[in-house]
């Protein structure tokens, strides 16, 4: 199973995101149980895309993230292509609407 980078400064999601041509953020806080029941089914979905790199973000930690991706509740999923933001799930996440979008933007990306 891939495990997610731990991203735990504004700096070092910036530099996450503008060094990979696909990177995938989750956010979440340790005391979400929507966040900790998601995480497994994200985790299990991403074995798909081999290409897309993986950060997790605690919000508490790391508090300037609401501010910077516009968050007001968590979990949030962002997938960004080349540094631009391309795909946002935010609270309640319909896994198959999500892989659809996803293989749409991996297949063009990817080929």
């Amino acid at each position: 199973m891939r495990e997610f980078e731990e991203l735990t400064t504004i700096n070092h999601i910036e530099d996450f995101i503008g060094s990979h041509q696909l990177s995938f953020l989750y956010i979440s806080r340790p005391n979400c149980s929507v966040c900790h029941g998601l995480l497994p089914q994200v985790r299990q979905l991403m074995e798909e895309y081999p290409e897309i790199a993986l950060g997790h973000i605690n919000a508490e930690a790391v508090e300037q993230v609401a501010g910077r991706f516009s968050i007001f509740t968590v979990p949030v999923l962002l997938l960004f292509v080349e540094g631009k933001e391309y795909i946002r799930e935010v609270r309640i996440v319909h896994m198959d609407l999500f892989k659809e979008k996803l293989n749409k933007i991996y297949k063009n990306v990817i080929g």
